[in-house]
Order: C-alpha cells, then structure tokens, then sequence
C-alpha cells in the first residue's frame, strides 16, 4: 500500500543525472561565456558607479535641496516637499547618509534600467495578443520565483558584486513596469484612436501623440512599483556585495543587533515612502493635466 502514501515519482538516479547533467551544462556556458557577459555589463557597472560616485561625494546639502527640487517640481505639494526632506534629515542623523545614498543610486539605476527595458516591451505586448500570451507567463514566473533563486544564477554568471545584484533586482522589479505599460495602452479609448486615424496619424503618430500620453498615469503607477519592488530586493541583493540600508540590515540578522537592523529597515521605509508620495503626486498631476486636455 506504499503508492498511496509515497507519490510515485522519477527514478533517484535518474533524477540526480539529469540535475547534475543540468548544473555541468550551465557551468560550461558559464565557463565559455562568461567574460564575454561580463564584457556586455561593463557599461552598466560604469553607470552604476558614476552613480553612486555622484551621490556620496557630493556635499550633502546639494543632495538635499537637489532632492525636494525633484519632490516639488514632481508633486508641486510643499507638504511632502518638507517631509521628503525631514526624512532625509533623520536618516543622515543617525548616520545612515553614505547607505542611503548607495541605496538611492541602485534604485536610481534600476528604475532607468526597468524603463528603458520594460517601457518598449509593454508596447510591443500591446500590439500583438500573440506576444502578449508568449510573455505574459514569463511574467508570471518572474513575479513568483522566490527572490532568492534569482541570484543563483546572476552569481554563477557575474560572481558577487553590484552589477550581478543589479541585474538580480531588475528581474524582480520590472514586471510592473511592462504590465502596466501594455494595460495603459490598450485601455486607450477606441473612439480617440479612430479620430487619430480620421485625420491621417501614422502608427508611429498615434503611439507618440495619443496612446503614450494617454496610459502616462498608468505608466507611472508601473514605475511606482517597480521602484517599490526594487526597494524591497534591496535587502536580499545585499547578500552577493550590493551596498547599501540592505548590508546593515543582514549583519544585524546574523549577529541578532536589534537597533541597527530596526534603524536601517526604517530607513528604507522611509526612502520607500519618498519614492511612493512623489511618484503617485507626479501621477495625479499628469492625471489632472491630461483631463483638462482631453475634457
């Protein structure tokens, strides 16, 4: 009566060749492409540590007043102006400032990355219900994996370091921004796309004149979570060399420091909540914006 409590399953032995056949297989592409992958990174690394570069030697009074520029000229809301800077003000106190802005300058890079990459796709996908079957399951796959699975692989490729973190957090973090750009788009009102058509409007035209304008609120929703998404791989990213609030918080996991973890984990708390308030203030005012237009 085993096979009623004992799921049949594949052969041990079968199933250990085929995992070890799986791990050599990925270690020989390792092995032959793997300066080639590095090579095709080196940009990014370069971006990344300009970056950061900017964002720790610059006196952190510029980083103050360049950061509530962005918050008003984004939310135009002087109250989330102050409490942008107010944060900022706690964290540098309780001497997080050169983490934060480690951790400010990934996100940065991310959420460029996640557009430029995720923007074109989300078009695409709104194009075409083929492809958008063919990568909504890749999606799906990408926002469920476990986060740690992601940095085996990036790891076995590109070693420890930003760049193998970077690449990790960016798979975690940009399946909003394509979801959110292909939803925008084909929410488009279809009477505002036949009146584009009516006065002669290329495909090209349409996209760049109506459709984009049109979804930027959903789009920028996208971006709102990407930026959350990355935030929240933040931590997990620091485990292969990824600077930042995130290295704090894993030593204070692995010698049990209470404040240092709570200190640091606020600290990205309130960085999140930044991003948040200001990216969803930019997306009510294009809201706004885009209602007086259109009626």
């Amino acid at each position: 009566m085993d096979w009623l409590t004992r799921f049949p399953h594949m052969n041990d032995d079968t199933l250990r060749v085929l995992k070890k056949s799986i791990d050599e297989g990925f270690r020989t592409f390792t092995r032959a492409y793997g300066d080639s992958i590095e090579a095709f990174f080196q940009p990014l690394q370069y971006f990344l540590i300009q970056s950061e570069r900017f964002m720790t030697n610059t006196p952190w009074p510029i980083i103050l007043v360049l950061i509530a520029a962005i918050a008003w000229i984004a939310s135009r809301n002087w109250r989330i102006v102050l409490s942008s800077v107010v944060t900022l003000l706690l964290i540098g106190f309780f001497d997080m400032w050169d983490d934060t802005m480690k951790t400010i300058s990934m996100i940065f890079v991310c959420t460029v990355l996640s557009i430029v990459i995720g923007i074109p796709i989300g078009i695409a996908m709104s194009r075409s219900n083929r492809l958008q079957s063919l990568i909504n399951p890749i999606l799906d796959v990408m926002q469920t994996m476990p986060s740690f699975v992601y940095l085996i692989p990036v790891v076995m490729l590109l070693g420890i370091g930003k760049v193998p973190g970077l690449i990790a957090v960016v798979i975690y973090a940009i399946p909003p921004m394509i979801r959110l750009t292909n939803l925008g788009i084909r929410q488009v009102d279809r009477d505002v796309l036949e009146a584009a058509d009516a006065f002669g409007s290329s495909s090209w035209q349409k996209l760049k004149n109506v459709q984009m304008p049109l979804a930027l609120p959903t789009i920028m929703a996208g971006i709102n979570q990407t930026i959350m998404m990355a935030l929240a791989m933040v931590v997990i990213a620091s485990m292969i060399g990824v600077q930042g609030l995130g290295q704090p918080v894993l030593k204070a996991i692995a010698n049990q420091y209470f404040t240092l973890g709570m200190f640091n984990g606020l600290a990205i708390v309130g960085i999140a909540i930044i991003f948040d308030r200001v990216s969803q203030a930019y997306g009510k005012r294009l809201q706004r914006h885009l209602e007086v237009i259109h009626g």
